[in-house]
This record gives structure tokens, C-alpha cells and sequence, in this order.
């Protein structure tokens, strides 16, 4: 995905996004907080500079950015490259090797911190182990099966034990937040108790003014070429869909697989690579609609960033697809190849029905803002350290 430097939050409209099980803590409700932690650490994989970042770095880059501009000072402490922030970036050595130089970089580099926000993506810091301050634990989603697509079964299963352990082991105490309810799900299904999960949804920017859609059969995907993105099965089913649709298929972003998809690419398609942030709103607006194959997600921000300029989306039912997309409203979930496939032709062929997904899509996203996402993540920062008084007392 491109770099993207987001506008000011203090320029974004409040939007309020309907209450769900353990969406928000009690206190943000009342309207009773907390002491703010003013002094905030992000421990991450990566920066959003970073060549291979994705939603989970634009995520952390959102919130440090709000929390800046609401008068806290941030850090965040991640693998290199890193770019110029209007918070403090600290690089603590490599994309993996920081892992092992994240207590000794925070140490040395970091010092006092009234909260320690581990963002968990995989490969745990382990930071309850080390760090005796407040800790508040991120999780996009959980990796559970995504370990033996990547590594072969030995090293899948290590993985996979390590991070359940210290999701549901190392953490036990700090709160966990989700960034939606199938993620939530996944860590009550490995040990997380429901009481220490919160749910603080991703949000989008207001989009710029809208362009035309295009006259011509056009499908998107977008997003990072991995392999849970299943971009080779879109590139299957889309030798099935061309004869009756007709049309383009374009692919944008960039990965490990891109090769790889482009000798698999039949006529039609095109791959664009990483593209600016003027180009992405573009296309977001030019597509028919947006084709999301991945196994699973934490959100499926890019669908939310599609439904803010009236495109509807097809994925698959899978965590994270689930709840971003509303089945028959905002977009389809697919329960397999083939009815992925059908949903993908009648879609094209309905004007009338992608018009009205459509609209119902830029309806739902405008109650996602990042503004809001913000606010939601302040008040859970402000429980945890609250939590963290209760306990030492």
C-alpha cells in the first residue's frame, strides 16, 4: 500500500459508532474517565515508511498522530526504516532482529512511560516479562492459521503456541484490544477472558471530492501481495468471470508475490504496483466494485476505504470480511470459489444493485472516522492504566 501522511484529526468531523459488546470502556460511556497517560509507547513491527507496511502500521500511525494533536507525547518503537513523524519514531535495528533489541532499546532510548502499547502481530514482544509499567496489548488478528501458509509445519506450530501463549499467557491482567469482533472472537477462542477485550474499530479519512466511476467493466483488489491475500485465486476465478463480464481486472499494491501473480495473469489484468495516495482515491472511485479474496482479516480496512466513494465489496466469509462487509447490504460474502465467481457476475451485470450496495456502503463507512477511533482508543489507554492503580494498590 502507498505511504500515506494523514490530514490533522483536529480538521475531522466526530462521527459516533453504534455501541457493541465490550466496544468501549464502561467509564468512556458514562462519560467519567480517568487520568489520561500522557506519556504513550507504541511497540511495533514496522513504521508506516516502511516498504512492506500495511493496515496494522497506518492503523498505529493514526492513533499516535490523534493522540499527539490531543496533547500526549508518543513514541513509537519499531523495526527500521522509519520515516519523519510528528511524534517521536525510535528504530530498534532490523524488521525481525529488533525483536530482540526491544527491551534494551527501551530501555536505553525510551526510559519513563506511562503506557506501554504492545501491538501484537504475529511475533510477541513478550513486554509483560520486562516491562512493569502499564501495558495495553493491540491486536489486529490473530495468526492462528496464517503460521503454516508462510512456514513449514515445525516452525507453523512454535509460532502458533508462542503467539496463543502470549496473547492469553503474558498478557493475563492487561487488556487486549481487538480491532473488531471476529478478532475479539479469536481471542476468546484461545484463552482470553471476555472482560479483558475491547473493541476499537479502524477508521477512514473523509474522502476528497468524488470522480467518475468507469464506463467499462473495472474490478479492484489492493492491498499488500502476500499469500492469506489470495490473489492467485482471484487471478483463477477471474478466467471464469471475463467471458461474461468482460472488462479489466486491476490489481495495485506490491510483495513478495508479485512475481510470481504476474506469470499467472491472464489477459485483462494489469498490476500497478504501489500507487499515490491521489491515484488510490481514483481508482477507489473508477472500480465497479472492490474484490477481497483474503482468508482472513483483522477489519478489511481497504473495504471501508472503498465504501467511502460508493464502491461495493465481494469477499469471502472469513473474520475480519464478516464485519466489514454487510452480507446483501454493503457488498457480498462469498461461502466458496464458485459462488464468489457468481457473486462477481451478477454484480457486474446489475447496475441497479451495485448502485444500491453502494450507496449503503458510503452510508456505513461514514460512521467509521479515525477521529472516532481515536477517542475510543484514549479511553480504553486511560482504563488500562487505571486497572494497572487498582492492581498495585
Amino acid at each position: 500500500m502507498p505511504q500515506h501522511v494523514p490530514p490533522s484529526l483536529r480538521h475531522t468531523s466526530p462521527q459516533e459508532v453504534p455501541h457493541a459488546a465490550q466496544e468501549a470502556p464502561h467509564a468512556a460511556r458514562d462519560g467519567a474517565l480517568p487520568p489520561y497517560p500522557r506519556r504513550i509507547v507504541f511497540l511495533a513491527r514496522r513504521d508506516l515508511g516502511n516498504p512492506a507496511a500495511g493496515g496494522s502500521e497506518l492503523l498505529v500511525d493514526q492513533l499516535a498522530e490523534g493522540l499527539t494533536h490531543a496533547g500526549h507525547q508518543v513514541t513509537l518503537l519499531c523495526g527500521g526504516p522509519a520515516a519523519y513523524r510528528d511524534y517521536r519514531v525510535v528504530s530498534a535495528g532490523g524488521d525481525l532482529g529488533h525483536h530482540l533489541r526491544a527491551r534494551s532499546a527501551f530501555a536505553r532510548q525510551v526510559g519513563e512511560t506511562d503506557l506501554l502499547v504492545e501491538v501484537c502481530n504475529g511475533m510477541p514482544y513478550l513486554s509483560p516479562l520486562w516491562h512493569r509499567g502499564p501495558t495495553l496489548c493491540l491486536v489486529n488478528h490473530v495468526h492462528t492459521d496464517l503460521w503454516g501458509m508462510r512456514y513449514p509445519g515445525p516452525a507453523a506450530r512454535l509460532g502458533r503456541r508462542l503467539e496463543h501463549w502470549a496473547l492469553s499467557g503474558a498478557q493475563r491482567g492487561n487488556l487486549l484490544v481487538a480491532v473488531s469482533p471476529s478478532t475479539a472472537t479469536a481471542l476468546r477462542d484461545i484463552g482470553v477472558p471476555r472482560e479483558r477485550i475491547r473493541v476499537v474499530h479502524n477508521g477512514v479519512d473523509e474522502p476528497g471530492p468524488l470522480e467518475p466511476r468507469s464506463e467499462e467493466p473495472m474490478f479492484l483488489a489492493m492491498g499488500r501481495l502476500v499469500e492469506y491475500k489470495r490473489i492467485d485465486l482471484l487471478l483463477r476465478l477471474w478466467e471464469r468471470v471475463r467471458p461474461v463480464t468482460g472488462g479489466r481486472l486491476v490489481i495495485v499494491g506490491d510483495g513478495p508475490e508479485r512475481e510470481r501473480l504476474e506469470q499467472l495473469a491472464g489477459p485483462g489484468v494489469e498490476f500497478t504496483g504501489r500507487v499515490s495516495e491521489a491515484e488510490k482515491h481514483r481508482l477507489l472511485c473508477a472500480a465497479w466494485m472492490l474484490l477481497h479474496p483474503s482468508a482472513v482479516e483483522g477489519w478489511g480496512l481497504v473495504v471501508t476505504e472503498a465504501a467511502t466513494r460508493g464502491t461495493p465489496a465481494i469477499g469471502f466469509d472469513v473474520p475480519g470480511l464478516r464485519d466489514s462487509i454487510e452480507d446483501g447490504v454493503t457488498g457480498i460474502l462469498a461461502r466458496g470459489e464458485s459462488s464468489f465467481a457468481a457473486a462477481w457476475c451478477t454484480l457486474a451485470l446489475s447496475t441497479e444493485r451495485r448502485r444500491a450496495f453502494g450507496k449503503a456502503a458510503a452510508s456505513r463507512a461514514a460512521r467509521y472516522r479515525w477521529s472516532n477511533t481515536v477517542r475510543q482508543f484514549q479511553a480504553v489507554a486511560a482504563e488500562a492504566v487505571a486497572l494497572r492503580r487498582e492492581r498495585m494498590r
